[in-house]
């Protein structure tokens, strides 16, 4: 059925994706916008995003839940690295506590969005999908679109070439594509890849009754791997003391100071931090063990986001000898395992490729302005929320490196419903974001993984000054939106009237910024 010929339901706020970052905004846009009429879009056929999709053994969050969970609604486990049914449940509860079933529409897919400036709306082509697995396609628009996608290809994972793949006997799996119940138990597994995933992997599949023999990590490149307290003790006592609503928040506090502390630390002193690094992980494994060799890696620390281990579990499962490290490349898979360069042969039973993801923004929604396809390498992001050129269009990116995602979200959230409100009571139907010809910019996001880099091309880019530049900061980017609103470059108008050049300021009539989302 042809989109086009079915009427378009139309809604105030469309929010694309029901991860941990649509929910949030949600939350913020229903409690701020009692009135409007919002709906959250979900191509799967659940909601959690992320933590729905990925179900590898011990999946689990790389941040704390005190900084990672919404600030408004508190982390009551106790594992302040939660694994992923945690993360699930918590996604589950905010979306019953809040009301949000009504919002949420699984099974409809955002294929294209375009927007008209005759009528200040984008009109949004939608696949829906059945019970019974038939496809429709029909009309949705909207007068804000809020892209909560993530940035992460969802139905494939990367994987590079390898020589010989065809003739390796065993089973060969990618994390984002765990198969259920897979039984391992009792096998030689190899792990290829030194990230997150890899160094969850490792411990996970060494322990319980369904444990694997031997577990190793084949890296090419050895990452930064500091061990983290799985549960906050100071946490809890805070909240024993101030109960869960201000202890929540006392340790949202500390956390983020904390994080960005070490950041400031490492970054400024890289020396010192690769010293103090090495120190503890030299003192996590066995006196003899080649840490230069296995855990030095060639980049600065936090040119790439450092990987955490729940209370060293990783080096716990090197050191009861469960698990081992090989840093060494790949020349080809054989019948019964991997050849390396070095000649050595590692045998395995299952070859499990944690070798990255493949990046897409805003889930692959192809979009266009005024009959004209938006290229999104074109465009800059204005406060690391809204792009150049494109109306009406959020952009949910959180922070990559030295902060939760979450934190970023929030704050987004937080500024888009005080903009709305600013345009409502100014008559303003459309914001768009004009930069300075021949400004200068640069790549968009601060991490030089593999998975950034293949992409790089196809992302939007940053300024290289305010208020185009992306900054990694909370604490920077939480003082900026306490000021002024927006400034000369981004405009306003109505429908079929000539843009409103502003001069900046705070809005007339919004809620305070520092506010969060409350029931």
């Amino acid at each position: 059925m042809d989109a086009s010929t079915v009427s378009a339901e139309c809604f105030d706020v469309v929010v694309i994706g029901a991860g941990i970052s649509g929910i949030g905004a949600a939350c913020y846009l229903t409690n701020e916008f009692p009135s409007k009429k919002i709906a959250v879009l979900e191509g799967r056929d659940n909601i959690g995003g992320t933590w729905d999709l990925f179900r590898y053994p011990g999946i689990r969050s790389d941040s704390d839940l005190h900084t990672y969970g919404y600030e408004f609604k508190p982390w009551r486990h106790e594992s302040a690295i939660a694994d992923g049914h945690l993360i699930r449940d918590y996604l589950r509860e905010t979306v019953e506590e809040y009301g949000l079933e009504r919002l949420i529409r699984l099974r409809h897919e955002v294929v294209s969005a375009d927007w008209s400036s005759d009528e200040a709306l984008w009109t949004l082509t939608v696949r829906t999908t059945d019970g019974s697995g038939a496809v429709t396609e029909l009309a949705m628009k909207a007068r804000w679109v809020y892209g909560a996608t993530g940035y992460y290809r969802y139905d494939e994972g990367y994987t590079p070439h390898f020589e010989g793949r065809d003739e390796f006997t065993g089973d060969i799996l990618h994390p984002q594509h765990w198969p259920e119940n897979y039984d391992y138990s009792g096998k030689k597994v190899v792990v290829i890849g030194s990230g997150a995933t890899a160094v969850t992997l490792l411990p996970a599949m060494t322990v319980g009754p369904g444990a694997a023999a031997h577990v190793t990590m084949l890296q090419r490149t050895p990452s930064y791997i500091m061990e983290m307290p799985r549960v906050d003790a100071l946490s809890l006592q805070l909240t024993k003391l101030f109960g869960p609503e201000r202890g929540y928040a006392l340790t949202r506090r500390k956390n983020i100071w904390r994080d960005q502390t070490f950041v400031k630390f490492v970054q400024t002193f890289p020396r010192a931090g690769r010293a103090l690094i090495r120190h503890y992980t030299k003192k996590a494994l066995p006196a003899d063990f080649d840490v230069d060799t296995h855990f030095n890696p060639p980049y600065e620390p936090w040119d790439q986001r450092l990987c955490a281990t729940p209370d060293g579990d990783f080096f716990k499962a090197i050191s009861d000898g469960r698990a081992s490290v090989v840093t060494d490349r790949v020349a080809r898979f054989t019948k019964n395992g991997i050849l390396l360069t070095s000649g050595r042969e590692l045998k395995a039973d299952v070859i499990v490729t944690a070798t990255g993801l493949n990046m897409r923004f805003f889930g692959g929604v192809r979009q266009s302005v005024d009959g004209k396809p938006v290229v999104l390498a074109d465009t800059v992001t204005y406060r690391g929320m809204l792009l150049s050129g494109v109306p009406n269009w959020v952009v949910a990116l959180g922070y990559t490196k030295s902060s939760s995602w979450t934190l970023k979200v929030g704050l987004t959230s937080r500024y888009i419903c005080d903009l709305i409100k600013h345009m409502d009571a100014h008559g303003h139907e459309i914001a768009v974001p004009v930069p300075d010809a021949g400004m200068p910019t640069r790549p968009l996001l601060d991490l030089t993984a593999g998975y950034v880099t293949r992409s790089m091309d196809t992302l939007p880019r940053q300024g290289t000054g305010l208020p185009w530049r992306m900054l990694t900061s909370y604490r920077q980017d939480a003082k900026l939106l306490k000021g002024a609103l927006f400034d000369r470059h981004l405009r306003f108008s109505a429908r079929n009237s000539a843009p409103v050049r502003s001069e900046g300021g705070k809005p007339q009539t919004t809620t305070s910024h520092r506010r969060g989302a409350t029931r």
